[in-house]
């Protein structure tokens, strides 16, 4: 576990995390039937290289996009194209990754394409964002890492939907992904201490069916087991001596 002892490092930590913010903003008001994933995928390369930044998907791991464009039973990782139209009612995760002078923001939301398909569907977003936010809730000073996948396990499980078990949080700061991984779901009281300096990114993902998933033929786009729905969020907050600071947060939150 890397903690950041510097000022310096957590300005740039905060760096990233506005201008990871602000690109979601931008691709949360862009987004509109008839429009591509690669079209969503321009607009926020575009924002994050205009700020002076780099995506932090592009080339990680062989990744051939800016972000990540996961629609309905897509988990994560989907792979925006031209050939992807949204569609009214489509739900649709945007994850997006920018790395300023070293350091790493990544946040991800749960949008409609239009209006909510369904009760179930907007009930999920709901609750998808309402177990983020309880999960932040637990980063406290001398708490440990698994409350907070305990409190979303809770919200997410208490709404009646599963939480998914193969994909988890992370540390996140001079890399996308470093460690702890911190798990969506498990008992409280175990795992690392939460000090002063450490960053993590929280990022539940809850499903309507089954918490299994699998991954499609392009070795990236992950889907529900089952094909029910999937909603993801997603804040990189850092840990300051005054308590929790989502830097990832929007202007409109």
């Amino acid at each position: 576990m890397i903690i950041l002892k510097s000022p310096e490092e957590i300005d740039r930590i905060r760096r990233a995390g506005r201008i990871t913010a602000a690109a979601v903003e931008e691709l949360m008001e862009a987004v509109k039937p008839g429009m591509s994933t690669a079209d969503l995928d321009d607009v926020a390369e575009k924002r994050i290289r205009g700020a002076g930044a780099i995506p932090s998907f592009k080339g990680y791991r062989g990744f051939p996009a800016t972000i990540c464009t996961s629609l309905n039973n897509e988990v994560v990782h989907g792979i925006p194209s031209q050939k992807r139209l949204l569609v009214e009612g489509d739900l649709l995760s945007l994850d997006v990754g920018a790395v300023w002078e070293g350091y790493h923001g990544d946040s991800a939301v749960t949008v409609f394409v239009g209006s909510p398909p369904s009760d179930v569907a907007e009930k999920l977003v709901r609750v998808t964002e309402d177990s983020l936010e309880a999960g932040i809730a637990q980063l406290k000073i001398g708490g440990r890492l698994s409350d907070v996948g305990h409190a979303v396990q809770q919200v997410a499980e208490g709404a009646g939907f599963s939480v998914v078990r193969d994909y988890a949080g992370h540390g996140v700061g001079r890399a996308l992904h470093e460690d702890p991984q911190i798990s969506n779901y498990g008992e409280p009281g175990r795992g690392p201490v939460i000090k002063p300096g450490l960053v993590v990114a929280i990022e539940p993902m809850v499903n309507v069916g089954t918490w299994r998933t699998r991954v499609l033929a392009d070795r990236w786009t992950v889907v529900t087991a089952d094909g029910e729905l999937s909603a993801h969020f997603e804040h990189t907050i850092a840990i300051t001596d005054d308590g929790p600071e989502i830097v990832t947060a929007r202007s409109s939150n």
